[in-house]
């Protein structure tokens, strides 16, 4: 599989419509597609879902999306922490809905889906109204809790440098969900520094094979 090579950001989010589920890489700032989040925004799709670690930083990518009232569920690990005003305030205004899910517990949905697993038992969160609602089973004499995959329909991640054809390599912890995210959505854009030629990266150093990824947009900064 190859990647289709675009020119602008514009151009690789140009598609995303109304009511849309988008996962957004990143551990804060670190490996956020800023610059789709960005095109997004201009691009105008609103009543999005969002599946991200956390739910945004300071007033730049998904906070600004937040900011612009596109979005109206937020599932996430950590919705809030200093410079998580914008979140906060939609919440405590009752404008966006919010899902909490345990970061691990957040990690292994999306690899689910990816890998094609239907469901997966899970100790975290039993006995709090996390698991509320939800089946249980004990498993070797303890309790786990029925947890299903995440998918989404794009997921715009950051990344480093990618070829041609789409295979990626990250650059040190900007990593972190974008492997497992790029395998969960049906559409994968990858925001990079660089594009290189096809057979210019080491086999041993890419990450997200090709396979899982549709766009590629070079951006001079990921």
């Amino acid at each position: 599989m190859t990647a289709t090579i675009h020119e602008t950001a514009a151009e690789a989010v140009a598609d995303i419509e109304d009511g849309s589920t988008v996962m957004l890489g990143g551990f804060g700032l670190a490996g956020m597609a800023v610059q789709l989040i960005d095109a997004l925004i201009e691009q105008g799709a609103t009543g999005l879902t969002v599946i991200s670690n956390n739910a945004g930083n300071g007033d730049a990518g998904l906070a600004a999306l937040l900011a612009e009232g596109r979005v109206r569920k937020m599932i996430c690990s950590f919705p809030r922490q200093h410079d998580s005003w914008v979140f906060d305030g939609l919440y405590r205004a009752g404008r966006i809905d919010l899902e909490l899910v345990p970061q691990g517990t957040l990690a292994e949905r999306m690899r689910a889906a990816g890998a094609g697993i239907g469901a997966f038992y899970c100790p975290t969160g039993v006995g709090t109204p996390l698991a509320e609602g939800k089946e249980t089973r004990e498993i070797d004499g303890r309790t786990h809790v029925l947890e299903y995959p995440l998918r989404a329909d794009v997921a715009l991640i950051g990344a480093h440098i990618a070829d041609r054809m789409g295979n990626t390599v990250y650059r040190k912890t900007a990593r972190n969900f974008g492997p497992v995210m790029a395998a969960a959505a049906t559409t994968t854009v990858m925001q990079v520094r660089e594009i290189v030629e096809t057979g210019r990266l080491d086999p041993e150093t890419i990450v997200t094979p090709s396979i899982y990824v549709n766009r590629v947009v070079a951006v001079g900064s990921a």
